[in-house]
């Protein structure tokens, strides 16, 4: 039976979610913009969702506006946040996902100033060249994300925040990898926008959100509807929402269970890596996901390494899955300070709830037969 490791790419949707969902894929079939009653049972549906994701993060319900994934909020949020403002500075971490690293890169050809925000070789902020940038003149957004998709790493958000607010600036912040599998509060961490997404917590693909504060200034990136308050026109996926909805329910009153199950596997495999010759792995020593584990074989391409471990079973990632298959090195270690030729033997093991120790011992034994 093939074991799958790579749990910050997706997950398998939850059965308890699908049947949520099922109802309003062949059942009530009302547009939620409708007045009549399919209409409003719709529309109810909508709403407890929008309760339910709130109270995973923290949020209130009408500062979530709905989107197709992580990959849309982060573009709402930061092509939104500059449409129709005077250009002056933006500012995204060295490590981001590429769906904000994109984003961000594009306002160049509108006239404004794109900056990285640097990391240490343990994937954590340079603050003190953070705050140096802050200060050096006019800023509208930094944009720094919860945990890192590949290392891990979790960032001081919080502090991040209390920095770009003193200039005058807004935070986003990508808490796509972050939600459901550690505490995410919206409101004591001070963030002004946050991305997340259903299918990294085990709910449908193709539905994400996107938390604004209200004195936060956003433009659509498309229009054609009032929906969303007017930010994300078009009819609702309700199936999708509702399934959003329940699975952020789920994850939040299971969230110590996994946490502590998916470390305990962790540490099990980090101690079986801490006996093979030659691997390093990243971020060790600082606060990661409990899930997560990014290491690199000396003297072994990571995507070579992939499909070897790929033939005996094992589904693992070389890094982020929206970056796979280009043979560039991890742009996220290459920001941490490593050589390209130890960036391109990255792994990376993402667990999830339902991975065993047994499985994690296997794992350790083929990787052990490969990188003699």
């Amino acid at each position: 039976m093939p074991v799958y490791l790579d749990h910050n790419a997706t997950t398998r949707l939850d059965p308890r979610v699908l049947d949520a969902m099922l109802p309003y894929l062949s059942g009530p079939y009302g547009n939620p913009s409708s007045l009549h009653r399919f209409g409003r049972a719709a529309r109810d549906a909508v709403e407890r969702a929008r309760e339910q994701v709130a109270r995973l993060v923290n949020c209130q319900p009408g500062e979530i506006v709905w989107t197709s994934g992580g990959t849309e909020a982060n573009n709402l949020a930061i092509k939104g946040v500059a449409a129709g403002q005077q250009p002056t500075r933006v500012l995204y971490g060295a490590t981001e996902h590429p769906a904000v690293m994109e984003a961000a890169e594009a306002l160049k050809d509108s006239g404004w100033t794109v900056e990285k925000i640097a990391v240490d070789g343990r994937g954590l902020v340079d603050w003190p060249r953070f705050e140096a940038q802050l200060r050096a003149g006019p800023l509208r957004l930094a944009a720094l994300m919860r945990a890192n998709n590949e290392t891990g790493v979790i960032q001081d958000v919080a502090r991040a925040a209390q920095r770009a607010h003193a200039v005058g600036a807004w935070l986003h912040v990508d808490a796509v990898q972050a939600a459901g599998k550690i505490p995410v509060d919206f409101a004591a961490l001070g963030a002004d926008l946050m991305s997340l997404s259903s299918h990294k917590l085990y709910g449908p693909k193709g539905i994400g959100a996107l938390i604004r504060r209200s004195a936060v200034e956003l433009s659509p990136l498309h229009h054609g509807g009032p929906q969303e308050k007017g930010l994300r026109g078009g009819t609702e996926n309700v199936a999708a929402i509702v399934g959003f909805g329940h699975a952020a329910e789920l994850a939040q009153q299971e969230l110590s269970a996994r946490a502590e199950h998916t470390l305990h596997l962790r540490e099990r495999l980090e101690a079986g890596l801490g006996t093979l010759p030659r691997v390093r792995i990243f971020g060790a020593g600082v606060e990661r996901l409990p899930n997560t584990v990014q290491f690199a074989v000396e003297g072994y391409d990571g995507e070579a390494l992939l499909m070897q471990l790929d033939r005996r079973g094992f589904a693992v990632s070389s890094g982020s899955a929206c970056a796979s298959g280009k043979g560039e090195p991890s742009h996220v270690l290459l920001a941490m300070g490593y050589p390209p030729g130890v960036a391109r033997g990255a792994i990376r093991i993402s667990l999830g709830r339902d991975n065993s120790a047994a499985e994690i011992d296997a794992f350790v034994a083929a990787l052990s037969e490969l990188a003699r």
